[in-house]
This record gives structure tokens, sequence and C-alpha cells, in this order.
């Protein structure tokens, strides 16, 4: 238990570090340069993402609030609430970053072209209804989540070492899954079409660049690297999500949680926050230019 501990301190310890470093670089580029209207998304979603990876091992808060004296049941509670609303934030500004580079590199002459101008306005309006919506919509978490107790009658299923699931109404239960995954799955279909969109843009690009080398290649290269960057995200995300839901699925229907496949659905969900910072690093022009800059100034003594 002790290695396995290890383990799960160093994927949360990497997520949060690489989270905490992107959130420093947005804010320093949306205070202090001229930030792009993507730098503002991809600040909220790290912000998101450094929420869920705290939140997202019981080993990590439990021993947080452990020193702060705090309940159990509220330690149950808060962190249940905060995760599910963050993983619900998670998959709709993922979709809108998606949505956003789509529409961003379409030709003048598609369809999606006319949604150019009113862009950002339309992506103003998704934050202020996605916040409020989640937010709102994980209070179920309050009520059917608390502290683990030893007694057989309530029922309960037990899905973390403090913490457990209370038994939900049917009606209420089928209300919650029907809807969750209604908004999951038109999301990842909106990712997916978005995706393959993007896809069929850098195809004809590509093949256009073979006949003609200019200028204006060049100056599409920064485009496209971020398009592959939001691509590979996409792809990530869509392929994490599928195996947490065919999971959580089991566990629900079943209403019991297998050891050994909450540890696996554990890593499944902290892995997207955990990889997803380190992509964006790596491939984010600025921030490699800001790498080789710190590697070439002189040493000072």
């Amino acid at each position: 238990m002790f290695s396995l501990n290890n383990v799960f301190y160093f994927q949360a310890g990497l997520g949060t570090l690489a989270n905490i470093f992107l959130l420093f670089f947005y804010t320093a580029i949306i205070l202090c340069h001229r930030s792009k209207f993507m730098d503002l998304i991809s600040f909220q979603l790290t912000f998101i993402h450094i929420m869920m990876v705290i939140t997202g091992w019981d080993i990590f808060t439990t021993d947080m609030f452990d020193l702060l004296n705090i309940e159990n049941d509220f330690i149950c509670k808060a962190t249940s609430y905060i995760h599910r609303a963050m993983r619900g934030l998670s998959i709709c500004i993922t979709c809108l970053l998606s949505v956003f580079q789509a529409v961003t590199i379409s030709p003048n002459a598609s369809l999606l072209a006319k949604f150019k101008r009113k862009l950002k306005k339309y992506m103003i309006y998704s934050f202020f209804y996605f916040w409020p919506f989640n937010l709102s919509f994980s209070s179920s978490q309050i009520f059917y989540v608390g502290a683990y107790t030893n007694g057989s009658e309530t029922n309960q299923m037990k899905v973390t070492k403090y913490c457990s699931l209370f038994p939900m109404n049917n009606i209420v239960r089928v209300l919650t899954s029907t809807m969750t995954t209604s908004r999951d799955v038109f999301l990842v279909g909106v990712m997916l079409t978005t995706s393959t969109h993007m896809v069929i843009i850098l195809f004809r690009h590509q093949r256009q660049c073979k006949h003609l080398h200019s200028i204006r290649h060049l100056r599409a290269s920064p485009e496209k690297r971020a398009t592959q960057t939001i691509l590979l995200l996409v792809f990530f995300y869509v392929v994490m999500y599928w195996v947490d839901f065919i999971m959580s699925s089991r566990a629900v229907f079943l209403w019991m949680f297998d050891p050994v496949i909450l540890t696996v659905q554990k890593f499944v969900i902290n892995a997207y926050p955990t990889i997803s910072p380190l992509i964006q690093i790596s491939s984010d022009n600025r921030i490699i230019v800001l790498k080789k800059y710190a590697k070439n100034m002189p040493p000072h003594f």
C-alpha cells in the first residue's frame, strides 16, 4: 500500500505542478502581453484541472483536511462536489476549445466562417452558461455522499477510505444518470465532429503545401501546431472518458465498487488533467521559445 500511495502522490504532484506552471504562464500572458482568446479558455481549463487533481485522490485531500481538523463528512461532501463539478466543466471547456479552433481555422468559404465575427461573443456567453450549470447540476453530491459508517442497514456503498455513496431514489438516479450521460455524449459528439473537420482542413492544407511553398504556409504553421495539440487533447480525453464511463456504469447499476477497478478508475479520471498540461507545455511555441531563451542566458555569478 505504501508503494501504491507513492504512485498516487506522484501522479497528483505531477499534475498539480504542471497545471500550476501553466496557470502562472497564462496569467502572465493575459495580464502582461498580447494574449489570444484561446489563452483565456486554456487558463480556465488549467484552473479546473488543478482542482480536479487536488480533489481526485482521497489520500491527498484527507491528509490536507486532517491538518485542519475538519470532520470527515464535510471532507467527503466538499471534495466530491468540487470534483464532480470540475469534471463537468472539464468536458465543457475542452469541447469549447475544440469548437473555437475549428471555427478559427475554417476557410472563408466554409459554413463555419460566418461564426468567426461573433465567435468571441458566443464563447463568453458559453462561459456564463457552463459554470453555473455545472456548479448547480453537481449539487446532488452534497446529499448523496457522506462519511462512511459501519452501519450495514444504510446500504451505503464505500468508495474511498472515509467516504461512501448513500442509496438514491430510483427516479432521481435514472434522471441524474440520463442528464449526465446526455450532456457528455452530446459534448463528445461535438468534439469528434469538430476534430474530424479540423483533420480534413489539415489534410487539404498539407496537400496544397506539397505544390505551393509560400509565406502563407509559414504563417499558418502556428495555427497548425495549435490545431494538432487540440486534436491530441480531444483524442486523449475521449478515450479516457469512455474507459471511465464503462467502469462507472458498472458500479452504478450493480451498486458495488470493486477495489481494483476503483483504483484503475482513479488513474483514468486523473490521467487527462495530468497529461494535458504536459502536452500543452511541450507544444506551445511561446513556452518553447522561453525555454530556449532561459537556456542560452549567460550564468550569473
